[in-house]
């Protein structure tokens, strides 16, 4: 098995968590990155394998599959334990849509802020108008920690045992504090659920990566108390 990840890229490490959690062996192929052309020029394998052009791209017994969920949704099905999907047909449409609501709504919401990790640009004006528009995305993020809050209702995980979708809306939010993004102060449970990933292996090991690919390749950003 082998998968085509970026230091960077949140679904790729999105992939890598679920691999790691199932204790699957697989063959990592870190593709070229830095912040001022991303993933130009493209990974020639990449660029063979996934009509998207972009990592991640999983290969297992001749099988190709890209894109995140599809991914890793074959994973829990062709290597079922641990199982990372619930168990009815209505617990596992509630965890596709809450890892839905990380994948397309968390991470569009933090998108203003990715500028932070990039080399300032040279127009001023340009960099007061980029971060203007990520305070404004803040006040938005602190409205998906508020539906975050309310989802989890004192759980310990977005459904009755860690999912995919527990994976998912974790890189989001490592993307919002990695990123300079609001506080998790006022939100206990949210607080509590992502310091409680943060301690499995699977996710530690991720965490770790990205800060030291930030520091070999990202603007330092100022980070806000967890």
């Amino acid at each position: 098995m082998t998968l085509y990840s970026g230091p960077l890229s949140l679904f790729s490490r999105k992939v890598e968590i679920a691999l790691n959690e199932k204790g699957l062996a697989f063959q990592r192929i870190m593709v070229p990155f830095n912040q001022t052309t991303g993933y130009d020029p493209r990974h020639p394998e990449v660029l063979a394998l996934n009509p998207k052009r972009q990592v991640p791209v999983l290969t297992d017994c001749g099988l190709v599959l890209y894109d995140s969920t599809v991914i890793n949704e074959y994973l829990d099905e062709a290597y079922p334990e641990p199982k990372l999907m619930p168990d009815t047909p209505v617990e596992r449409a509630r965890c596709r849509l809450d890892e839905l609501y990380g994948d397309e709504i968390l991470f569009q919401a933090l998108k203003p802020l990715m500028h932070r990790t990039e080399p300032p640009s040279p127009d001023r004006d340009r960099r007061i108008a980029q971060e203007a528009d990520a305070l404004i995305a803040e006040e938005g993020l602190l409205r998906h920690y508020d539906v975050l809050e309310q989802k989890l209702a004192g759980r310990e995980f977005f459904g009755g045992r860690l999912s995919l979708a527990d994976i998912a809306l974790f890189m989001s939010m490592l993307f919002i504090r990695r990123l300079g993004g609001p506080s998790l102060d006022g939100y206990p449970g949210l607080a509590e659920w992502y310091a409680r990933l943060k301690l499995r292996p699977a996710f530690a090991q991720v965490v770790a990566e990205m800060a030291e690919a930030d520091r070999r390749l990202s603007f330092p950003v100022k980070l806000r108390s967890a």
